[in-house]
């Protein structure tokens, strides 16, 4: 455990820290007690009720207990668990009759054998001449094989989360309505049964296609009509009355928020008093009165399934988990009372943003989270894995603490909040197993000692961005994701025409001294190798990425945007005018494959990963002197 943890008190709230510049901070005390008012006290009795998490080998502590295996069975256990003894989701019984959740975990998350290349897509910017102004799942799909074609070894996809299914649509991936189920925007329509071209304005989807930022309302609109009239078809079929039955009641929760938000808007808390909580009797009523709207946004949930699978296919798509869901979404309304209320997360300043960062999300609250027995987290996990082999954990830290700014703060006014790291990363390692997922977590920004160690504990890859590390990347670690750049950080096209420093002064009033400075630091990185002052922009990008091939890491990821030279970033942190998470790739995924820098980007990583193959091979078959 970090030593900063000293600092904690009972609520969970650390008041020292260490900021981004290796400085020591005191939290103030109004903000500490505006934050105990929010999290309240936790029961007296919680840590004989909360779920334990746990390894085969591991000592119980509770004497002779029972346990109740997910399949079934039952074991009794006397002290320490059987080596031999079932991962899972248990529960056991004390001799008094006591009951709570015993979690078992591997410990560590599964790991592919080999190293790999893939791209970071964004994958609503990955249009094509058959997506309807958005990229889509039919897009992943053909991503997919391209990749497969040339080597690569895994995709990593923006958020897919579902947003409420109102206009205007919520542009940013990483503000989902929730974490458990997907966006119906990504559907590739025409390939859904029950599709007809007679539902659909062709004038309208050739008007969204052309437009030249991503028009999500627009989208939306042509395609909820078309997805409708499908449904009204074959909505029928017993195999989605038998998928349906499978996902249990979390997914008929989702589908009734989403019924309850066409009718009442998209925040839970501005509706009817009587509506706002899942489980009241207005609730019941209104989902026996609303069954096939609400079946319909079940079966959009299936449709969205089928595809990624399809898209998926037996490469790794790494998906991503964002660090929290709108708080007017359905997660918020179905969890409302694990969230914190009155509380946004974020980070304070460092490296990434200078001025610090609100994320505009809630936070669980740990007890509360703990009292819970962890269910939130655990859906919110095995939901975004599903279907395709991988996670990506944004702000990893935050399973050791999270930046809680009160609300009516700024984002310099907040404070940590400690959250049990050791149950909810043995957790992920439980749902990486199961999955055969392989996880990464974003490790970037203030990042407190310890955390990289429990993390490399676990097998979950650290990241590595060329625009961070001061070591050359052959020696960064094997146990990592590398890459150039981020969605929150300047393409290299961006970088090298200083155009990216002119929009981020711009857009964020960060002072122009303070942008140039940290532009000439990444450039100091770009040239490390040589690279002219008069190069091209397609020469610093194969510059940057001749850097990335020499890195050792697990999993070396390409970036779309410098595939095609585009100057623009995805997104600029804490701007709010900009047209973050709405910029198309300049061209069309059906047409990257005839792009001679995306194939020099590959080429550079294929003939580096090749070569290091090939060295091993020698070292492991060539006798050694005795």
């Amino acid at each position: 455990m970090p030593a900063q943890t000293r600092s904690v008190d009972a609520w969970g709230i650390q008041r020292d820290w260490i900021d981004s510049d290796d400085l020591p901070q005191t939290v103030a005390s109004e903000t500490v007690e505006s934050l105990r008012a929010v999290i309240d006290t936790p029961p007296d009795d919680l840590e004989q009720r909360a779920p334990i998490v746990t390894r085969p080998g591991r000592e119980l502590g509770l004497g002779r207990v029972e346990v109740t295996c997910e399949d079934g069975s039952e074991h009794v256990v006397e002290g320490r668990l059987p080596e031999d003894f079932p991962l899972g989701y248990h529960r056991l019984r004390t001799p008094d009759g006591t009951g709570r959740r015993l979690i078992v975990s591997p410990g560590r998350c599964w790991l592919p054998e080999r190293q790999s290349w893939g791209w970071a897509v964004q994958l609503y910017a990955a249009r094509s001449a058959a997506s309807w102004g958005i990229g889509d799942l039919g897009d992943l799909r053909n991503l997919r094989a391209w990749t497969e074609r040339e080597g690569g070894g895994f995709l990593l996809v923006n958020p897919l989360h579902a947003v409420a299914p109102t206009t205007p649509q919520e542009a940013s991936p990483y503000l989902p309505a929730t974490r458990r189920f997907r966006n119906p925007l990504y559907l590739r329509v025409d390939e859904v049964p029950g599709y007809s071209d007679a539902d659909v304005d062709a004038e309208e989807v050739r008007r969204v296609a052309a437009e030249p930022l991503i028009d999500r309302d627009g989208v939306w609109a042509v395609k909820r009509v078309a997805l409708a009239a499908a449904y009204r078809r074959v909505g029928d079929d017993p195999a989605f009355s038998s998928w349906r039955d499978a996902q249990g009641a979390s997914l008929e929760e989702f589908a009734t928020w989403c019924v309850l938000a066409e009718e009442h808007g998209p925040d839970w808390h501005a509706w009817p008093d009587e509506l706002r909580r899942p489980d009241g009797p207005a609730v019941a009523a209104f989902r026996a009165a609303h069954d096939e709207r609400i079946a319909f946004h079940a079966w959009l949930q299936w449709q969205l399934d089928a595809q990624l699978r399809a898209a998926s296919g037996d490469l790794t798509v790494l998906q991503d988990l964002p660090i929290g869901v709108s708080g007017g979404g359905a997660d918020s309304w179905a969890w409302q009372d694990v969230l914190a209320q009155g509380v946004a997360v974020g980070a304070p300043p460092d490296a990434l943003n200078s001025l610090g960062q609100s994320w505009g999300s809630p936070p669980l609250v740990p007890w509360r989270l703990r009292e819970a027995e962890y269910e939130p987290f655990i859906q919110s996990v095995r939901g975004t894995i599903a279907g395709a082999g991988g996670l990506r954990i944004d702000h990893v830290m935050g399973l050791f603490r999270l930046w809680w700014i009160p609300e009516g703060a700024g984002a310099t006014d907040g404070a940590y909040v400690r959250y049990p790291s050791d149950d909810l990363l043995d957790i992920v390692a439980l749902e990486s197993h199961r999955a055969r997922a392989v996880v990464v977590g974003e490790d970037l920004g203030t990042v407190e000692p310890g955390v990289p160690e429990a993390l490399a504990e676990r097998g979950i890859l650290s990241y590595k961005v060329l625009w961070f590390e001061e070591d050359d990347p052959a020696d960064w670690p094997a146990g990592a994701l590398a890459t150039v750049t981020t969605h929150d950080l300047p393409t290299v096209a961006g970088l090298w025409t200083g155009s990216d420093a002119v929009e981020q002064h711009v857009a964020t009033g960060i002072p122009e001294a303070e942008v140039q400075s940290g532009r000439r630091d990444l450039l100091e990185k770009l040239t490390r190798d040589g690279l002219a002052a008069d190069a091209t922009p397609a020469d610093a990008v194969a510059a940057a990425y001749a850097q990335l091939a020499r890195a050792g890491c697990l999993l070396l990821q390409l970036s779309l945007e410098d595939a095609v030279l585009e100057e623009r970033r995805p997104n600029i942190p804490g701007t709010v005018d900009r047209d973050n998470w709405r910029i198309p790739l300049p061209v069309p995924v059906d047409r990257l494959a005839d792009s001679p820098q995306a194939a020099r980007l590959v080429r550079l990583v294929t003939e580096a990963l090749a070569g290091r193959s090939a060295q091993r091979r020698i070292s492991t078959t060539t006798p050694q002197p005795r």
